[in-house]
């Protein structure tokens, strides 16, 4: 039984001057949280905007809950939620009644906007007015907002762009949250360690196209080596790749000079997208 909420097709965007997609295709299973990385003019932007029925593909198919994205848009606006990561809220009001604004465009009993604001840890802050709210509470209020509708497929497009460390940590744990109750989540981030800590998997797309996806772990042991690091007591230092055939023999060669510390350093995502894409973050 297929249990993909999220297929993508052969997606293609042509723009007059530019191919912003060239036959993008992935799947994302319920409740997985999944990631789309890459440097900046990948194709991240356009994806998401697809997905989200904001923009129009040239050619392919992406369909979303079981929702076709083009021809069923409007059904899609019911079965999605989506968060950027620009705050887009009415300062003036309280949380709680940007909530209950968004209730009555759907249809939902303001005793919804209540269940949220207990769900991501506002209650007791409900009444403020927004503008008063720090960064980490703004986007609590929007990943609340965009529940309201009970959708299926939560979109964040970076999640936790410009919080403080505290604030982060937060936003994390209220995902893990999300997914641990059967939301899907489909996030974009620049932040490479966010990613590690929170996706099942991650695709990494470069110049329009997918070149990889499969778990953290998995692409860093596939793209990228571990490394040791060697410190002399002189002060200088070295590299050297893990996986070197010759590792033992440098190592005793180096201990003759004096070995004052040895460090192994493990690969990150930013080395896979480096390795991958031959461009960083952006």
């Amino acid at each position: 039984m297929n249990n993909d909420l999220i297929q993508a097709h052969g997606l293609v965007k042509r723009y007059p001057q530019v191919v912003a997609l060239n036959g993008v295709s992935f799947s994302v299973e319920a409740g997985e949280i999944f990631g789309l990385l890459g440097p900046n003019g990948a194709g991240k932007t356009t994806t998401i905007k697809i997905l989200t029925g904001q923009v129009r593909p040239t050619a392919g198919r992406a369909v979303v809950g079981g929702i076709d994205v083009v021809s069923e848009r409007e059904r899609l606006h019911h079965a999605i939620g989506v968060v950027f990561d620009i705050p887009t809220l009415y300062e003036e009001h309280s949380a709680r009644r940007n909530l209950t604004l968004f209730c009555d465009l759907f249809g939902e009993p303001h005793s919804r906007a209540d269940e949220l604001l207990e769900s991501v840890g506002l209650r007791d802050v409900a009444g403020r007015p927004v503008r008063k709210m720090s960064r980490g509470m703004k986007q609590r209020v929007m990943i609340a907002r965009a529940l309201i509708p009970r959708p299926r497929v939560l979109f964040l497009d970076e999640p936790t762009g410009a919080l403080d460390p505290e604030s982060a940590a937060d936003l994390k744990r209220l995902i893990r949250r999300l997914a641990d109750g059967g939301t899907t989540v489909f996030l974009t981030t620049h932040q490479m360690e966010v990613a590690d800590q929170l996706c099942n998997r991650v695709a990494i797309i470069n110049r329009g196209q997918i070149v990889a996806v499969a778990s953290p772990t998995a692409l860093k042991r596939q793209n990228a080596v571990p490394l040791v690091q060697v410190e002399l007591y002189d002060g200088r230092r070295t590299t050297l790749p893990l996986s070197d055939g010759q590792l033992g023999d440098k190592l005793r060669e180096l201990a003759q000079e004096g070995i004052a510390r040895l460090a192994t350093i493990e690969p990150t995502l930013e080395d896979v997208l480096l390795a991958l894409t031959g461009r960083g973050r952006g």
